[in-house]
């Protein structure tokens, strides 16, 4: 068993997400298993601490993920013996994690190569250079061989390799073009989001351009000159024009936030790793996404 001290007065499970550096979803798993404070079994999440306060709680038990091959249909845009090139679909997880251990991308990557080494093999998920939220959709670079995958993953870091999506966002837009400099920190309150921060926060620059203004939204192009984790959707919720159905930034009273946020990144540009020709693959949105076009253009 760890233990701590409570440094401020409130709810259990916000105390011990704030001062283990975790999720609240995890502290509230640590409480389900057993937290005491001051000797006693705290009955919920919700249990009142007070400042100075002894809090016990045990080493969560995080389940082991699973890089099992999974036949699992991927939308292929390109691949030759070096890069693979696939379309996301809205829903599907990138990599194995507790509590998305298996149906993921990297599950089915495995399948398609029938490698069982890689199976077993926790850095065959660095074979995928980046990554996507789970409910956007859109473009993914893989590499193939170890050459590919440090030769990409350089791309990724120095931002060579261009990366530019679609976005639906609420409000009216003054500018066609805009840009938001603003760094990007990890949410102090809730582990899961991601929040500007001024003082701690990593360098985080988005380019915009509206496409179409509607009544209630615009569709917007966005290009990424960094890429911070959520980061087009902490910058324009930042601006107050958060995703249309974004779960964790935008507004509860949304109509589309059944499906996730309405973002899909249609574009990838890359040198390849041995040609070292320059390439550019595009990646079509979902039904989802045209559905909420088609919503917003007709409330006009």
């Amino acid at each position: 068993m760890g233990k701590i001290k409570a440094t401020e007065d409130g709810r259990l499970d916000l105390l011990l997400a704030s001062s283990l550096s975790i999720s609240r979803s995890k502290a509230q798993q640590m409480i389900e298993q057993g937290v005491f404070v001051e000797g006693k079994k705290a009955p919920k999440a919700g249990f009142p601490v007070k400042v100075g306060q002894e809090i016990e709680y045990p080493e969560l038990k995080e389940a082991e993920v699973s890089f099992q091959g999974e036949d699992i249909p991927l939308n292929v845009i390109y691949e030759d013996d070096d890069i693979l090139i696939v379309n996301k679909p809205r829903g599907l997880v990138v990599h194995p994690a507790p509590g998305h251990l298996d149906g993921t991308l990297a599950n089915a990557l495995a399948f398609r190569f029938n490698d069982k080494e890689k199976e077993e093999d926790e850095e065959f998920r660095m074979g995928i250079v980046h990554r996507i939220d789970k409910d956007t959709s859109g473009l993914l670079a893989i590499a193939k061989n170890d050459k590919a995958k440090e030769n990409l993953s350089k791309q990724i870091a120095s931002h060579q390799a261009e990366r530019e999506y679609f976005a639906l966002a609420y409000g009216i837009f003054p500018d066609k073009f805009f840009k938001v400099d603003a760094p990007i920190g990890r949410n102090s309150y809730d582990r899961k989001k991601m929040s500007i921060d001024l003082q701690h926060g990593k360098n985080a620059v988005t380019h915009f351009e509206v496409l179409k203004q509607y009544k209630e939204a615009a569709l917007l192009k966005c290009r990424l000159e960094t890429g911070r984790t959520h980061q087009i959707r902490v910058h324009l919720a930042y601006l107050g024009h958060p995703v249309v159905g974004d779960p964790l930034y935008g507004t509860k009273k949304d109509r589309e936030i059944a499906e996730g946020q309405v973002l899909h990144a249609y574009k990838l540009t890359l040198v390849h790793p041995t040609s070292g020709q320059k390439m550019s693959f595009y990646g079509v949105s979902d039904d989802y996404f045209k559905k909420c076009i088609v919503s917003f253009a007709i409330r006009n």
